[in-house]
């Protein structure tokens, strides 16, 4: 079992720098996660903070967060949240998910595992209707 970086003296900015391991992109996501987080998906129990806990419990740190939003969930914050949830629901294992941040996404669906997301989840945030213009 590995051990939680965060701790319940911690201030929100403490956690961000003990997650983060110095790495900008990490900061830029988490503060993200802390400002956006309950507005995406209100059902989660501790709002903003509560993927900030995932990442600790995962032991997803550092430039692995900035992998996992980059590169697994094209810089979308919300899928990066359904993924997140994801997990929690029992929709993706921890082995699949740091599979996937080490290649790229690679070995999961994403568009599938967030369609169930917001079918288990239904005030979890939907994406903005792409508009369609005529040529």
């Amino acid at each position: 079992m590995r051990k939680s970086r965060i701790q319940f003296t911690d201030t929100t900015m403490d956690a961000i720098v003990k997650l983060s391991d110095g790495n900008p992109g990490a900061v830029v996501v988490l503060a993200e996660c802390l400002k956006r987080g309950e507005e995406i998906d209100p059902d989660s129990a501790f709002g903003g903070l509560g993927p900030i806990f995932d990442f600790d419990t995962l032991g997803i740190y550092g430039p692995r967060i900035w992998m996992l939003f980059k590169d697994v969930c094209g810089q979308d914050l919300r899928i990066m949240l359904a993924v997140l949830r994801a997990h929690q629901l029992g929709f993706l294992r921890e082995s699949e998910l740091n599979q996937a941040i080490d290649n790229y996404g690679e070995g999961i669906d994403i568009p599938a595992l967030v369609a169930k997301v917001e079918h288990r989840l239904p005030k979890f945030q939907k994406a903005p209707a792409t508009e369609v213009t005529e040529g």
